[in-house]
């Protein structure tokens, strides 16, 4: 019988939290999972609330830590910054299935300190692409009226659902889609289209 560790149920507990949802998984299906009865699974964990933190933290952590690669890149335009942003948020997305799922998706199941912490941090992430589009408006990347807040929301909408379609056997590469999502970006901002 192999021993599970830590890590062991963290990690399983993300993959059940992203199949069927924190609320459609229970503490009897994570041992299942693992192999492990009652007083063996309390032994690595206080609680299924716990685990949801600890899966939820890893996520915004993955992100978070793409972000600052991004933007710690010196002498670069907007454009070439939101290219590096695109980049990480589709490597972890598709590397990190689990974990982002469950980060984007249960965060609501968790208690309102918690989730205080999580929205917190998804604002910052949300920053980070906000001040990328700033820069790009500063630096002729982006057309002068590009609203940065709204660039945002709209890229993230476009790049969280990647997860649902993308597959690395596909027709298109990862590289090739961060430019096909660059594109479309770089077309809007430079190309206004007046509705009549």
């Amino acid at each position: 019988m192999t021993r599970n560790s830590r890590e062991d149920v963290i990690a399983a507990a993300g993959r059940l939290f992203a199949e069927r949802g924190y609320e459609g998984t229970s503490m009897r299906d994570l041992g299942g999972e693992l192999g492990l009865f009652g007083s063996s699974l309390y032994s690595h964990i206080g609680s299924k609330q716990d685990l949801l933190v600890e899966v939820v933290r890893r996520g915004a952590g993955l992100f978070e830590a793409s972000a600052a690669r991004a933007l710690n890149l010196p002498g670069e335009t907007g454009a070439e910054h939101l290219r590096v942003l695109i980049a990480g948020h589709l490597d972890v997305m598709l590397d990190h299935r689990d974990d982002v799922r469950t980060f984007l998706n249960e965060a609501r199941s968790l208690d309102a300190a918690h989730r205080a912490a999580i929205v917190d941090a998804r604002n910052q992430y949300e920053q980070a692409f906000r001040s990328v589009l700033k820069e790009g408006v500063a630096d002729g990347s982006f057309r002068d009226d590009l609203d940065p807040a709204l660039g945002a929301i709209f890229l993230l909408s476009i790049l969280n659902a990647v997860d649902r379609w993308f597959s690395d056997a596909g027709r298109i590469s990862r590289a090739q889609l961060v430019d096909e999502i660059l594109g479309f970006a770089m077309l809007g901002p430079r190309q206004r289209i007046d509705a009549r």
